[in-house]
């Protein structure tokens, strides 16, 4: 038996040769494997199992014998009889090298495990939180070596862990003296460490060995809603998640209504920022009540957002991104105690991290777009629609990244719509009209039946046809156009035009009777002009963002699209197109993300590595200032027909062809009156 075996460690592929009677948590530990430990090899935690290999390995030129470690010991005999490990499994800190070994890390014994972040790309997050646990034992106090606690406590994390330099916030320095003496001097700390700090920080501490669960928080802070993910920060699984509508909608339903109300109360930022702040605090007591876990689990928390609520959230006036040059108080990424905000609903000394903006209008909700999409990393040319209140577009490949920012405003989530609301059971989200007869049929939130479906009625007896969501208005508003209802300026035309008394006179305008339950004391739901103009202005305001970014970047059409945004995952790329959200594409490459700025916050909250990532990304995107730029408003104006005024849809004509109508009479249209799209 070599004095000084091999060992080899599999995936990895790193090996090294160790005198005989080394622990294998050891060894993997001085060759930099990826082997977890919280107990730090004492046997309790269980994180360091290992899966050692037997036999000939030619492709490593070694041959393992059974002998190969050392026998099971009583640790490992006790910890099968009581929680079972898995056949052929070793505890790492009690396997000993006896001989030449090949020797397997499963993933779950993994510190930086990859985590499958979605199927259809098969994109992987690799675990590497900033916070994590660690099991000490902590030297007694004696009085001819007089030092305090915190210095004894981070002297035996150096010594057992290699851990250099603590910072213990007020809160734990607290309960510091309680926890040592109760544990016995044995004691379990949540230390957090970001990719920019300069020493560890203690987060919280316990008495003994704790194997309790730690958690994050990733917060999606939108204009008009707020998104939490809770996730576990040892496996990244989203625990809970939740939303609210953010309370700042009463002081403005835009951003730029909001930096005016700043600008013309005093005292507006700071009622907003508070406002906020209490909307924060309360989704994060929801999510730990619903989840069964103490708010004292949440240790970290990931902000993403729009410039303006990255200055309201953390308590900065938004006045000079009212103005151009649009300047940020700091672009910077941002790091420091939830305290600072107010959040008190969390651990008393959780950490936040805020990600970089891009610029102005280009905030941290994009940044974690580019970090969730990774439009960088792209070989076609790729656009990225992050749809909401304020948009967000990304353009580019693996050359080069453009961003731009559009003021859509709230009617693509159900704002300012008649009878608009947010995406909520009753809520109408899939509409299909029948080109001959006019009627349409529908689908509500929590129904899966259509509403000509027989049972529908009973099915939505509880909920009830409350409105239409943000989804549904843009199918409604796309089948109008499809149906010959809508022409292609937008009007919605009379019953005699149509053809179908649904097309209701309102004045000098018409509505659309969508569904009327008055009769039995529901609603009647219409879509009217007013709704369609609505509609009109914030597709147009995407559409030019969109065409800005293509004549910057030089190309007339895009490989494909991904539709991001809180309902992104909802919104059909057919009716996007009708409508003309969106750049003509071939329809199979027009794709969803769902709430990729959500996306981008989660792998923020799980990977200190993603953190260092976006901010070198960051500063690589150029940014486009649609506020100041002469041709968005030539882009807006023939963005604002259906689907557009001059650009041609060649893909959207393979798939179907839209109605060539004309319903204002006084130009000479009218019933019968033709016109042709102009096309490239």
């Amino acid at each position: 038996m070599p004095s000084q075996p091999l060992v080899i460690f599999t995936p990895s592929g790193k090996r090294g040769h160790f005198p005989v009677g080394t622990p294998v948590l050891t060894a993997a530990r001085q060759l930099g494997v990826d082997l977890d430990s919280v107990c730090g090899g004492r046997g309790i935690c269980s994180k360091c199992q290992v899966s050692p290999s037997f036999g000939e390995f030619p492709k490593h030129g070694v041959t393992v014998g059974q002998d190969a470690l050392s026998p099971w010991n009583a640790v490992e005999e006790r910890y099968d009889s009581i929680r079972g490990l898995p056949k052929g499994r070793r505890l790492g800190c009690q396997a000993t090298v006896q001989g030449d070994v090949v020797i397997d890390v499963p993933s779950e014994s993994q510190v930086h495990r990859q985590v499958v972040r979605k199927e259809a790309t098969l994109r992987t997050i690799v675990m590497d939180p900033a916070t994590h646990l660690y099991y000490v034992e902590v030297a007694e106090p004696d009085m001819h070596e007089p030092t305090g606690d915190l210095e004894r406590l981070a002297a035996a994390l150096e010594a057992q862990w290699g851990i250099g330099g603590i910072v213990a916030p007020m809160p734990v320095l607290r309960k510091l003296q309680p926890v040592l003496r109760k544990g016995k001097w044995a004691v379990t700390v949540a230390l957090n460490k970001g990719h920019r700090d300069p020493v560890h920080r203690l987060i919280d501490i316990y008495p003994g060995f704790h194997e309790g669960r730690i958690y994050g928080l990733a917060i999606d802070l939108g204009s008009t809603t707020i998104a939490a993910h809770l996730c576990d920060l040892r496996n990244g699984n989203v625990i809970g998640s939740a939303g609210v509508m953010n309370p700042q909608i009463r002081f403005g339903e835009d951003l730029m209504s909001r930096v005016s109300y700043a600008m013309m109360n005093p005292g507006g930022d700071v009622e907003m920022t508070t406002a906020v702040r209490a909307a924060i605090n309360s989704l994060a007591q929801s999510l730990a009540s619903e989840a069964a876990i103490w708010p004292e689990q949440i240790m970290e928390l990931v902000f993403v957002c729009n410039p303006v609520m990255h200055h309201l959230l953390l308590g900065i006036d938004p006045v000079e991104l009212g103005q151009a040059p649009f300047a940020l108080a700091t672009s910077n990424s941002l790091s420091f105690d939830a305290s600072e905000l107010a959040l008190d609903q969390v651990n008393a000394a959780a950490r936040v991290f805020v990600l970089p903006c891009i610029a102005g209008h280009v905030g941290a909700d994009a940044a974690a777009v580019a970090l969730a999409e990774e439009p960088d990393k792209s070989d076609d040319m790729v656009l990225i629609v992050d749809v909401g209140t304020n948009a967000e577009l990304l353009l580019g490949n693996k050359s080069r990244v453009l961003a731009c920012s559009s003021p859509t405003g709230p009617a693509f989530e159900g704002a300012q719509i008649s009878a608009g609301q947010r995406a909520a059971p009753g809520a109408i989200e899939r509409v299909e009209i029948d080109a001959l007869t006019k009627t349409p049929r529908f689908k509500v939130i929590g129904c899966d039946l259509w509403s000509d479906d027989p049972g529908f009625g009973p099915a939505t007896a509880a909920t009830g046809v409350t409105g239409i969501c943000g989804s549904g208005i843009i199918e409604v508003v796309a089948e109008m156009r499809m149906a010959g209802i809508l022409d292609q300026r937008g009007l919605i035309g009379s019953a005699e035009q149509v053809g179908s008394a649904r097309c209701i006179s309102e004045g000098r305008t018409h509505s659309y009777l969508l569904h009327d339950a008055s009769a039995e004391g529901g609603n009647r739901i219409t879509v009217t002009q007013g709704d369609i103009r609505a509609i009109q202005l914030a597709k147009a305001a995407l559409y030019a963002g969109a065409r800005l970014l293509m004549d910057e970047m030089g190309v007339q059409s895009v490989d494909r699209i991904v539709l991001a945004g809180a309902f992104g995952a909802h919104i059909s790329p057919k009716h996007a197109m009708v409508l003309g959200m969106i750049p003509d594409a071939p329809l199979d490459k027009v794709t969803s993300a769902g709430n990729a700025a959500g996306t981008g916050a989660r792998i923020a909250l799980c990977s200190v590595e993603a953190r260092r990532a976006i901010e070198a990304t960051v500063r690589q995107i150029h940014k486009v200032e649609t506020a100041i730029e002469p041709r968005f408003q030539e882009h807006f104006v023939n963005a604002s027909a259906i689907p557009h005024a001059t650009d041609g849809f060649p893909n959207l004509d393979q798939v179907l062809r839209l109605p060539e109508l004309n319903f204002n009479t006084q130009s000479g249209g009218g019933e019968g009156g033709r016109r042709r799209r102009a096309r490239d």
